[in-house]
């Protein structure tokens, strides 16, 4: 089958999906809305400058005490919610995206050399895999920023590739191994093409595709993990903007009567990830053959 064809079916059966069109619309409103941030909200809710306690626990703009423009209120220090939920989207993608692209290019390349070479480096690297794996992400990124404290973004996001990248090495791995005996690959072999053109040009396209699915995924899964390792104060510094730190904010007000503090960033957040899951959904079912729709 061409290249073209392929593309032709894939594109064909997105638009005959509504879930993933679904999907993918919440996904690209919520990265529009996070790119141009400082054109669409009423103000930057980490300039000082521009936040006042005058207007301390306003309420949404529809109800008795609503002000223009914080038309989904303000929070304990006087910040539009909505303006702080675009900033803090803008966080959770950086840090979703930081960690999809160094903790995935990491667990490729040992995933891809663990496959291929096998012997002592596969199995020292596949060792290291599963004693990270023996304990969950969210507990080495924990034990990370407790040693750092007071970090940044990056900080957040080195500590959940620690163990991050286990899943991207053991699936590269096995794809490697169904495919390192192919026929095009023992051809490519009489050929004299050498060990990186073998691993670059031949082995890695073609076993990239569970790779797609578990990027796609994953993208959905940091972003829970960062919010909750905001929600526990361990997360992004006070200074950045956070989901998961409004809602631990908002939890302190909701019984008394704020309740805007905490459904408006808790709704966005599961937005965003429902968002991510329905297209990773889509994909998941696109490149894996043997699931029934």
């Amino acid at each position: 089958m061409s290249k073209k064809r392929i593309k032709s079916k894939i594109l064909h059966s997105f638009l005959h999906d509504p879930s993933a069109i679904l999907g993918s619309m919440i996904l690209v409103v919520f990265i529009l809305a996070a790119v141009f941030a400082p054109l669409i909200t009423p103000q930057d809710p980490y300039d000082l400058t521009k936040v006042s306690l005058e207007h301390f626990l306003t309420p949404p703009i529809w109800m008795d005490g609503g002000v223009w423009p914080y038309i989904l209120g303000t929070d304990d220090q006087g910040r539009c919610i909505f303006s702080t939920i675009i900033y803090g989207c803008r966080t959770s993608l950086i840090v979703s995206t930081g960690v999809v692209l160094i903790a995935g290019s990491f667990g490729i390349l040992i995933g891809l050399l663990s496959g291929y070479y096998g012997g002592l480096f596969d199995a020292i690297s596949m060792r290291v895999a599963d004693t990270f794996y023996s304990f969950s992400t969210t507990l080495w990124a924990i034990l990370f920023l407790g040693i750092f404290k007071g970090g940044s973004i990056l900080v957040v996001i080195i500590a959940i590739c620690i163990a991050g990248w286990v899943k991207y090495g053991r699936t590269m791995r096995g794809s490697v191994l169904e495919i390192r005996d192919s026929a095009y690959i023992m051809a490519a072999k009489a050929t004299g093409a050498s060990d990186f053109r073998l691993l670059f040009k031949h082995l890695l396209p073609n076993a990239m595709p569970p790779i797609f699915v578990i990027i796609a995924v994953d993208l959905a899964v940091v972003i829970m993990l960062e919010a909750t390792l905001s929600f526990l104060g361990v997360g992004v510094p006070l200074t950045e903007p956070s989901l998961g730190m409004m809602v631990a904010i908002g939890k302190n007000y909701v019984y008394a009567g704020m309740w805007w503090m905490i459904i408006f960033p808790g709704t966005a957040l599961v937005l965003l990830v429902v968002g991510i899951n329905l297209f990773s959904d889509w994909l998941r079912e696109e490149l894996n053959p043997k699931i029934e729709r």
